[in-house]
């Protein structure tokens, strides 16, 4: 089971994760939502598309943009589509 913990909460959990450069993607549906809130923040990616962002926030505590997915995805990766990965301080373990 691979976790996401944030200041020291697990916010996603998953057996499902897929691993694309070194980063692990949770499915949406193992993600703890009440933790998320979704920003204005995008990003391209050349090979997998737009990322969109989410703000975590973890008792009274927020990381920015700590959070990003895929909610379109080019052919090569649509394997991810709306999976989650983290950064900024999120511990993946």
């Amino acid at each position: 089971m691979v976790k996401a913990i944030w200041n020291d909460v697990v916010i996603a959990e998953s057996d499902e994760t897929v691993v694309i450069e070194g980063n692990h993607y949770f499915p949406p549906k193992d993600i703890k939502k009440e933790y998320f809130k979704g920003t204005k923040t995008q990003t391209i990616c050349a090979w997998k598309g737009i990322a969109s962002y989410y703000d975590l926030e973890v008792n009274g505590k927020v990381n920015n943009d700590a959070a990003w997915y895929y909610p379109e995805i080019s052919e090569l990766a649509k394997g991810i589509k709306g999976y989650v990965a983290f950064w900024k301080g999120v511990e993946v373990k």
